[in-house]
């Protein structure tokens, strides 16, 4: 089984961090996990490097600016002929890598495994299902990168328009088209989404909200989309007064998060890519 670069972006993603690179980890032949960090303050970096330690592979770049910007640094160091994007908040289906290999037909360049959100306090196999027929409906109008695998060379030279702080998985999609390849939705390969705890909040989710009728509109022109838009957001608001109510009304366990419980094996020999730095990484500048 080839080993396949996987790009992964991170901002103060500690909250499901560990879970998302075991998965990785357990499911993807990982050459280098390339890393595009916007100088995380919480424990993002300490969770990374305990990952280095037991893999030897991490590869971390700082990068200050939106997540086309990131995307675009990401690609620039892939090494491999195909390669993986992952969302730092998602967990990835068991045999993932070898679920999306299967779809990997002629003409193919990305494979876009499905992504179902996890709703707080909604546990009924029915809501999932519907969650992941969603899913599939917006994959075929917009596109997505939460667990991509993408053929390199379709995306060679990319620059991601730096104002798609999100609909820049889209615009990865698009042009992968216009290169005269196919995208595809897995027909096994999934994950599951698990948002961070603060977007579950009115304030956030309405910012967020404004971010995606502006990038969906204005900037991508994603019309058909954006019709579709509002029912998730609907979905959203039904969730949040839930998900309020079960935060305050149970007792919040007491989590000791002073260390990480991750094998440590022997140190890596360099490579092409530098490894994980306990020294503060520097900024990237990506040359015009």
């Amino acid at each position: 089984m080839d080993q396949v670069d996987v790009i992964l972006l991170t901002k103060n993603s500690a909250h499901k961090l560990s879970n998302c690179l075991t998965s990785i980890y357990n499911n993807v032949p990982v050459k280098n996990l390339i890393v595009i960090d916007g100088f995380s303050t919480d424990r993002t970096l300490k969770i990374l490097d305990g990952f280095n330690k037991a893999h030897g592979n991490v590869a971390l770049f700082q990068v200050d600016g939106s997540r086309a910007k990131a995307r675009t640094e990401g690609i620039r160091h892939v090494t491999t002929e195909w390669f993986l994007f992952v969302d730092s908040d998602v967990v990835l289906c068991k045999d993932w890598y070898k679920k999306a290999q299967a779809d990997l037909t002629n003409g193919v360049a990305a494979v876009w495994g499905l992504n179902v959100d996890v709703i707080p306090n909604v546990t009924d196999k029915r809501v999932l299902l519907l969650q992941g027929i969603l899913a599939r409906e917006c994959f075929k109008l917009r596109g997505g990168t939460h667990d991509t695998l993408i053929l390199t060379k379709a995306v060679a030279g990319i620059r991601i328009p730096e104002h798609l702080h999100t609909y820049e998985d889209a615009h990865v999609i698009r042009h992968i088209k216009n290169q005269g390849y196919k995208v595809c939705v897995a027909s096994e390969a999934s994950c599951l989404h698990y948002k961070p705890p603060t977007s579950w909040n009115v304030k956030t989710g309405f910012s967020q909200a404004i971010v995606e009728f502006k990038c969906g509109l204005v900037y991508s022109h994603l019309y058909g989309y954006m019709l579709f838009y509002p029912a998730f957001l609907l979905n959203w608001i039904f969730q949040v007064p839930l998900n309020w109510f079960r935060n305050n009304s149970r007792p919040k366990p007491q989590i000791n998060q002073s260390t990480i419980d991750i094998a440590v094996v022997s140190q890596p020999d360099s490579g092409k890519i530098a490894p994980f730095s306990e020294e503060k990484p520097s900024k990237i500048k990506i040359e015009s």
